[in-house]
C-alpha cells in the first residue's frame, strides 16, 4: 500500500512539473510574440556597417523593408557598402563616422534623424580584435578597445534614448561576444572591453523596459564574416593569425555570417534579452558559470600551446599582412569566401 501511494505521489509531482513547465513555455512564447515588431519602414542604424557582420545585417534588415543607415570610419568602405546595399534595393544612407568620438556621434545621429526622421533600432556593432600574448599588449591597446566596445555604444545609446523615450518604443542591440562572458587567452583587451559592454547592456535592459525600449545583448562565438583579415595581430603574428583564421573558418566551431545575422535580427524583433547565436558559445558560457575554476585551468593549458612572445613584439599587423602557407589555405577557404562577399578585401 505504501509503495503504491509513493508511486502515485511521484507521478503527481511529475505531472505537476510537466504542467508547470508547459505553462512557463507558453507564457514565455506569449510574451515573446507580444513584443514582435514589423521592421518594414523602421529606421535601423548599424555602426560598423560597412563590412563583415554589420554589412550582412544591413542587407537582411533591408530585405525586411527597413530603412538602413550605416557608418564606419573608412569613407571608401562606406561608399562600397552603400553601393552594395542599393544594388539590392535597400533604402540606405551611408555616413563616415568615428563612433569613439562623442561629437561625431552627435553629428551622425543628427544627420540620420534629418534624413529618415528618427532611429527605431540601434545596432552597436562596431568593433575590432587585437590578438597576442599579454606581454605585448600596451595601455593604449586597452584604451582603444574600451573606446570602441564600451564608450562608443554608450555615446550612441545616450544620443538615441531621448527620441525612443518620447515615442515609448525602440530597440537597442549590442553586439558583445562570448569573450564578454568567458575570458580567452591572447585576447585580453578585447575580452575586458566586451565584459564591460555585456554588463552595460544587461543593466541597460533592466532600466529601459519601463520606457518600452528593449535592449538585446548578443554574445556570439566565432562567425565566418571574413573579418579575420582585418583583425590586429602582435608578437609572432603569422602564427597568431594562422590559429585564429583556421578556428574562424571551421564549421561546427564557427557559424556563417548570414545565419548569425538572421538570429540576431530575430532576437531584436522579439525583444529578447540575450542571444548567443549558436550552440558553442552557449555551452561555453554555461560551463564557465558552473565550473569557473576548470575554465581557468583549461585556458591556462590553451595559453601554453599558443605562440609565445617574440616576433614583432608590441607592434601589430593586420591579418592580411600576416599570411603564411596555412592561412590562407583550404583550411580557411570558407572565411576567405566570406571576406569577398562582405567587403573585407579592401
Amino acid at each position: 500500500m505504501f509503495s503504491t501511494s509513493k508511486s502515485s505521489s511521484s507521478k503527481a509531482l511529475i505531472a505537476a512539473a510537466a504542467i508547470g513547465a508547459g505553462g512557463f513555455l507558453a507564457l514565455r512564447q506569449a510574451i515573446r510574440s507580444s513584443r514582435l515588431i514589423d521592421l518594414a519602414g523602421k529606421v535601423v542604424l548599424i555602426t560598423g556597417g560597412s563590412r563583415g557582420l554589420g554589412l550582412v545585417m544591413a542587407r537582411q534588415f533591408g530585405q525586411m523593408g527597413a530603412k538602413v543607415a550605416i557608418c564606419a570610419r573608412d569613407h571608401n568602405e562606406v561608399r562600397d557598402a552603400q553601393q552594395d546595399l542599393r544594388g539590392r534595393g535597400v533604402d540606405v544612407m551611408g555616413l563616415p563616422a568615428d563612433v569613439t568620438q562623442k561629437q561625431q556621434v552627435e553629428n551622425l545621429i543628427g544627420r540620420v534623424n534629418h534624413h529618415f526622421g528618427g532611429v527605431d533600432v540601434l545596432v552597436n556593432n562596431a568593433g575590432s580584435i587585437q590578438v597576442g600574448p599579454m606581454e605585448t599588449m600596451t595601455i593604449e591597446d586597452y584604451e582603444q578597445a574600451m573606446k570602441l566596445h564600451f564608450w562608443a555604444p554608450l555615446y550612441t545609446t545616450l544620443e538615441v534614448l531621448p527620441q525612443m523615450r518620447q515615442r515609448r518604443s525602440g530597440r537597442i542591440v549590442n553586439i558583445s561576444s562570448i569573450g564578454g562572458k568567458v575570458p580567452a587567452p591572447h585576447l585580453l583587451p578585447y575580452s575586458a572591453s566586451k565584459f564591460a559592454l555585456t554588463g552595460f547592456s544587461e543593466g541597460l535592459r533592466a532600466e529601459l523596459l519601463k520606457d518600452g525600449i528593449y535592449v538585446t545583448t548578443v554574445c556570439p562565438g566565432l562567425m565566418r564574416t571574413g573579418s579575420a583579415r582585418n583583425a590586429l595581430f602582435k608578437s609572432q603574428h603569422r602564427q597568431e593569425y594562422a590559429w585564429f583564421a583556421i578556428s574562424d573558418a571551421t564549421p561546427g566551431i564557427s557559424i556563417s555570417a548570414e545565419r548569425a545575422a538572421a538570429r540576431i535580427i530575430s532576437a531584436c524583433q522579439h525583444g529578447e534579452a540575450e542571444t548567443m547565436v549558436s550552440f558553442p558559445p552557449r555551452l561555453a558560457a554555461t560551463f564557465h558559470g558552473v565550473f569557473p575554476g576548470i575554465t581557468a585551468e583549461m585556458n591556462a593549458l590553451i595559453n601554453a600551446i599558443l605562440p609565445g612572445p617574440g616576433g614583432i613584439g608590441a607592434e601589430q599587423r593586420t591579418g592580411k599582412q600576416s599570411e603564411s602557407p596555412v592561412a590562407p589555405s583550404i583550411l580557411t577557404a570558407l572565411s576567405e569566401r566570406a571576406a569577398v562577399r562582405n567587403n573585407e578585401m579592401r
